[in-house]
């Protein structure tokens, strides 16, 4: 076990570090970003995601910000069967354009590293959730067809934040679960 306490301290302190290296947006303005955005590719070192990567469609999320500048989002996922909806709120850190979100079981960081508010936006979360941690890289865009340019430039930040680009999925049009993009403020 004393074995085990520096190597648990040290990977929490990467951890730590690699959240603090990840840059934000210049800027950012929270109005410009709100919307529908689609999922159009995904890099995370998440062990669920890699087993399911190959499957996984484009997805509508919508942002808002609620009256203290905290960021609310609600996703929809087209699974086979149904369309499977998440409501996540992530608190404001003191830096336009960084968020946390936490609960009894989990603690996410979110940083909106790149956006042009009306075409794309590349966002970067850490996610913590009892031992395990992962991070991943999102590519959201205002329309569901991503210039091959667009695309290029995501993949040249994946090594930027320790990923591969084995780890990554370009998302395929879905056509199911559009009913998410009516969502707006709670």
């Amino acid at each position: 076990m004393t074995a085990v306490l520096p190597s648990l301290v040290l990977a929490l302190l990467c951890l730590l570090w690699a959240g603090a290296e990840v840059p934000v947006q210049p800027g950012f303005n929270a109005e410009k970003s709100a919307g529908t955005w689609h999922v159009a590719a995904v890099v995370s070192n998440c062990s669920v995601f890699l087993k399911m990567k190959d499957g996984v469609k484009s997805s509508i999320v919508t942002i808002s910000f609620t009256p203290e500048g905290d960021l609310a989002m609600k996703l929809v996922w087209p699974l086979l069967d149904r369309c499977q909806k998440f409501e996540l709120l992530f608190q404001q850190s003191g830096q336009a354009g960084h968020y946390m979100g936490t609960s009894a079981q989990e603690k996410r960081d979110l940083r909106v590293m790149e956006t042009d508010y009306s075409h794309y936006a590349i966002v970067h979360e850490l996610h913590q959730s009892g031992q395990e941690s992962s991070t991943a890289l999102q590519l959201l865009t205002r329309e569901q067809d991503t210039s091959p340019q667009l695309l290029q430039k995501f993949k040249e930040l994946i090594p930027t934040v320790g990923l591969t680009k084995d780890m990554l999925a370009i998302l395929p049009k879905s056509g199911k679960c559009q009913e998410g993009a009516g969502w707006h403020a709670w």
